[in-house]
């Protein structure tokens, strides 16, 4: 059977892999926080029929090789971690981190998640939690009577209480960060969790040791660009479909063969 046939079938589920992608980037083109994947794709290894800078004689060697690949696979996907723009909502718990950085959020099981997303909001208990509930750590509780809840750039939280003149400090929202971003496992809900690849999560406070600055009454939105996923939509589209082509062109000529032959 004809190699092209399998190398194309390599390169069909490749660019099939790349569109679903491409698919969640643009899903989630207004997700909170969202990090766009990209995808990086290896060649398969090669059947050396001749090796290159072989000898032809005792004088003379091979200036090239004879070497056939044998299709593509994806390596991996990987979250690339840029700022994405920053939108003003003017609520008083919705924080942005202009930078590098994430909340920390503490699971049901009592382990820590990390996330961009800074939509947060107040339980019945006062605490300051995600959409999904789960609240931030180091809590920070609001009181009944807070007025006005004021967020530094340094994530020092204060509130106004009805018939006070002075501010009373709630707490430090600090964030943490990682050597390698990319490593971080998506776990869904805009968290994610740390892995052997991320490295260790590293806390400090906004605006210090690398750590972005705090915006309050701001969102980040996704780092996704419409036009660039349009961009790589057709691209994949076309190399599908020439794929797709050398599949049909090497069945034509073993048919070809079969009928002549």
């Amino acid at each position: 059977m004809s190699s092209a046939l399998w190398i194309s079938k390599t390169g069909l589920a490749a660019q099939d892999t790349k569109m679903t992608t491409i698919a969640n980037n643009l899903a989630n083109v207004n997700t909170t926080g969202f990090k766009k994947d990209r995808v990086a794709f290896n060649d398969l290894f090669y059947q050396v029929e001749r090796q290159p800078g072989g000898q032809i004689d005792q004088l003379n060697d091979l200036p090239s090789g004879l070497q056939l690949g044998t299709g593509v696979r994806v390596a991996g996907t990987q979250k690339v971690f840029t700022t994405g723009a920053m939108n003003t909502t003017g609520q008083q718990l919705d924080i942005a981190i202009e930078g590098q950085g994430f909340f920390q959020v503490e699971m049901p099981t009592g382990e820590l998640a990390y996330s961009r997303d800074g939509q947060f909001y107040r339980n019945a208990d006062g605490a300051m939690v995600t959409a999904g509930g789960l609240p931030l750590t180091p809590q920070i509780t609001i009181p009944e009577e807070a007025v006005t809840v004021t967020i530094g750039t340094d994530g020092m939280v204060s509130a106004q209480m009805a018939g006070q003149t002075d501010a009373e400090e709630l707490g430090q929202i600090t964030l943490v960060n990682f050597i390698n971003p990319a490593g971080l496992e998506a776990m869904g809900d805009n968290l994610f969790s740390e892995t052997g690849a991320s490295g260790v999560a590293i806390e400090g406070v906004a605006g210090e040791q690398g750590m972005g600055l705090l915006r309050q009454g701001s969102l980040e939105g996704a780092n996704v660009n419409v036009v660039e996923e349009m961009v790589e939509m057709i691209s994949t589209q076309r190399a599908y479909e020439m794929n797709a082509k050398v599949l049909t062109a090497s069945d034509e000529m073993m048919q070809f063969l079969n009928q002549t032959v």
